[in-house]
């Protein structure tokens, strides 16, 4: 019963479409009427301002994180594990917006970031090394995702490696358009309104 309430909580966390708050709230229009019509911080750049897309970079990890340190303070490390997968769930699939949310890597590094420090710091760390070098971010996620569970393994075991990897799979799910345009070199470079 205690896990499923810190799921709960995890999922209505991850919920909160920050995207859509901030740019809303700045006049910047409805982000889902925007550029790829994400909810995500890169999105928000696209809009052309950068503190929006900062602010919403860090209120979308800041949820997973926060859902990840309450429950591992209030009810111990399987809570925790769950309350994260849960956030990145809710990111993914608000009940706010009709189970139509944003593609979740923000949520899922904030998440790792919380879980073990080490691990969020190696897949932060893969994805600016890949955008440094390609300058586009879904590539930069995908490959993050990618290497994350076999590095959580590695540090933390098997019940981490099975949370990253789920993780991992719906990330590679929700950029399937983006690995098209990935392949036929039509993908957006950061930065790109």
């Amino acid at each position: 019963m205690n896990l499923m309430l810190w799921s709960l909580i995890g999922y209505l966390l991850g919920s909160i479409p920050f995207g859509i708050v901030i740019t809303q709230a700045l006049g910047l229009g409805d982000l889902r009427q925007i550029g790829s019509g994400n909810i995500g911080a890169t999105n928000v750049l696209r809009t052309g301002n950068k503190p929006a897309a900062l602010a919403t970079l860090l209120l979308d990890s800041g949820k997973g994180a926060i859902a990840v340190l309450l429950a591992r303070g209030l009810a111990g490390p399987e809570a925790a594990m769950l309350a994260g997968a849960a956030a990145f769930l809710g990111h993914l699939f608000p009940v706010w917006l009709g189970f139509k949310g944003g593609k979740g890597v923000a949520t899922f590094l904030g998440t790792l970031l919380a879980l073990d420090w080490r691990l969020g710091l190696v897949a932060c760390g893969i994805w600016l090394a890949v955008a440094a070098l390609g300058r586009i971010s879904s590539l930069s996620a995908l490959v993050a995702a990618a290497v994350t569970p076999l590095v959580a393994l590695w540090l933390d075991g098997a019940p981490m490696a099975a949370v990253t990897a789920f993780m991992a799979v719906l990330i590679f799910i929700r950029h399937s358009a983006n690995m098209a345009r990935i392949l036929a070199g039509t993908e957006p470079r950061i930065g790109r309104k």
